[in-house]
């Protein structure tokens, strides 16, 4: 925790805030000596000239007390909500940049949370810290000083009274302290439970497990009710016993005072001054002990954020770049292999091919095959375990992130829109388009018309695109690609909520484009038809290349393509292309 307050407070404003912050605790511990002095020699002596000076001295000290604390309040209240700011930003930044792999890692609910609640935990203790946790103990020292100038004998009250406030404070946070842990992750577990429940609603409403649903959050909600309960109870439960300790503290003191006075030993003033001092000291322990529950809690809200901000990112930048061969545009698999953290086979493996200039690379295979992982490398978002992917003959590891990126331009597998406009989601693939331009896109997506139709380029865009259907957002998703201008187009399983028409125009659009004519074009697709026109189709299988080639030559020489065929096409279309009728496994009809 003490590493992110060196990090992100500002040297300055913290030693003005730490600055009046003495003042304050100063002239708070000098206006009970200036009433014991009001009261011992100007009403005990009727001395209203006396009276009225301490009187001004004491507004005075006062004025002072009250303006040193807005300053501190100010500075305090600036410097932990600048930190706050600064610190969700770097958390923000960390997992924009995140590489896949960390990203799931964590979890998206996780980062909400610690992007959210773990920095506002943060950000409320620094806050503390500049005005209570530092002040606290200040005064506590002063306090007791003080009260120990006025009266050694009533000072042994507090050898009583501070004992069984330490023991109190200790048992309260021994129990405590363990569920604020617990607290945070139940939090994550709350989070991820809503968040699942709104993404997945329609299928939870289609599959009528409505009343499953709401029982799962509410069990979650439960242990976070009943961990809080328990936590916010046992704090609860400290202020009344340091309340009747304090209680039982001042009436000791009176007693006891009283007796010093009735013997001459101790004034009348003395005696209201050390009452005001024990006050402060009963009150600043009582602030410890607040302290001492925020910062353990705190502690761990440090440290989650930080695991996030210190992941070690394994997709990283070259030292030395490499320079691209800008003659021609080429993409090159080179013996490239991929295995996931922890897993006991690669998802891809030994995977060499070259698509040229203009080419197109069509990926075909079963779930889990691999495919969406080949997009992945290509794009870096996770980087080749063995072997290498080079671009126009550089391995993209030795090109800079931001560089690979601009020649890029890629449609994952979830069409993701973005609030806002239609306008606003093409702005992502080039910031600088002109209409001209997004409309030229959109036609070729063959989303041209139904935006024409809705408003336009400036028609809204709901929170994910929740106001069009898979089809639409897909074609926008797919609008947005192809706007950038880039070298190479990578398709994800894109086409697959488009019906057999429009995914034929679309392809053929791009194909016929001027735009894109001559780029690399890799698409990953299920339907034989979306495929078998490419220049190359490379059919993977459990992570393996099992046939590569065009169509005609992969529907005679490769098994596993042919079957995917005869689950798709009919027996006519595959005599026609010499496809061995065989029957399905499991017994399925063509």
């Amino acid at each position: 925790m003490l590493n992110i307050g060196r990090r992100y407070l500002q040297a300055w404003p913290v030693f003005l805030a730490l600055l009046f912050l003495v003042i304050q605790v100063i002239t708070n511990l000098w206006l009970p000596t200036i009433t014991a002095d009001i009261i011992n020699k100007g009403i005990a002596q009727k001395d209203m000239g006396y009276i009225w000076t301490m009187g001004a001295v004491m507004l005075a000290v006062a004025l002072a007390s009250w303006i040193s604390a807005i300053i501190n309040v100010y500075y305090a209240s600036k410097q932990s909500q600048l930190l706050g700011r600064n610190l969700r930003h770097d958390v923000f930044k960390k997992v924009m940049f995140m590489d896949d792999a960390a990203f799931h890692d964590f979890g998206d609910s996780t980062l909400i949370t610690r992007t959210t609640n773990d920095v506002t935990q943060l950000q409320n203790v620094f806050q503390t810290m500049l005005r209570m946790m530092l002040m606290a103990p200040m005064m506590l020292i002063g306090s007791i000083f003080m009260a120990w100038n006025l009266s050694h004998s009533l000072m042994l009250v507090f050898a009583v009274s501070l004992p069984l406030l330490t023991l109190a404070v200790v048992i309260n946070m021994g129990i405590a302290m363990p569920r604020f842990r617990s607290m945070q992750g139940l939090v994550d577990r709350i989070n991820l439970v809503f968040q699942q429940g709104l993404t997945g609603v329609r299928v939870i409403r289609a599959f009528n497990r409505d009343d499953y649903e709401v029982k799962k959050f509410d069990k979650a909600n439960r242990d976070l009710t009943h961990t809080s309960r328990v936590v916010l109870t046992t704090v609860a439960m400290l202020m009344p016993i340091m309340t009747v300790i304090l209680s039982f503290t001042n009436v000791a003191i009176v007693w006891f005072g009283a007796k010093l006075i009735g013997n001459s030993a101790m004034g009348m003033g003395n005696l209201v001054a050390f009452l005001t001092y024990a006050s402060q000291i009963l009150m600043s322990f009582m602030q410890l002990s607040a302290v001492a529950v925020m910062v353990p809690r705190a502690q761990v809200s440090a440290i989650r954020v930080r695991e996030v901000l210190e992941r070690e990112d394994k997709v990283l930048d070259p030292e030395v770049f490499g320079q691209t061969d800008k003659s021609e545009i080429s993409l090159e698999f080179d013996h490239a292999s991929f295995k996931f953290d922890e897993a006991e086979r690669n998802a891809l493996s030994n995977l060499t091919a070259t698509v040229k200039t203009g080419q197109t690379l069509a990926v075909i295979g079963g779930t889990g095959s691999g495919k969406s992982t080949l997009i992945n490398l290509v794009a870096r978002l996770m980087d080749v375990t063995e072997g290498s992917i080079k671009l126009s003959g550089v391995d993209i590891r030795q090109m800079p992130q931001q560089e690979l990126h601009d020649k890029i331009a890629i449609t994952q597998q979830k069409a993701v829109l973005f609030s806002g406009t239609v306008r606003s989601n093409l702005d992502f693939g080039k910031p600088d388009a002109t209409d001209e331009e997004m409309w030229e896109a959109l036609k070729i997506a063959q989303a041209a018309d139904f935006v024409r139709e809705q408003g336009g380029l400036d028609m809204e865009v709901e929170q994910n695109g929740a106001n069009f259907s898979g089809g639409q957002r897909q074609r926008l998703s797919i609008a947005r690609t192809l706007i950038k201008p880039a070298s190479c187009y990578l398709f994800d399983d894109s086409f697959s909520a488009l019906d057999f028409a429009t995914d034929a125009k679309l392809r053929h659009a791009i194909n016929s484009s001027e735009k894109h004519k001559d780029k690399i074009k890799i698409i990953v697709a299920q339907r034989i038809a979306t495929v078998m026109n490419a220049d190359q189709i490379l059919v993977l299988e459990n992570g393996q290349t099992v046939g590569l080639g065009r169509h005609e030559l992969l529907a005679k020489n490769c098994p596993q393509y042919q079957e995917i065929m005869r689950s798709q096409l009919s027996d006519k279309d595959l005599r026609e292309m010499g496809v061995e009728l065989k029957s399905l496994k499991g017994g399925d009809s063509l």
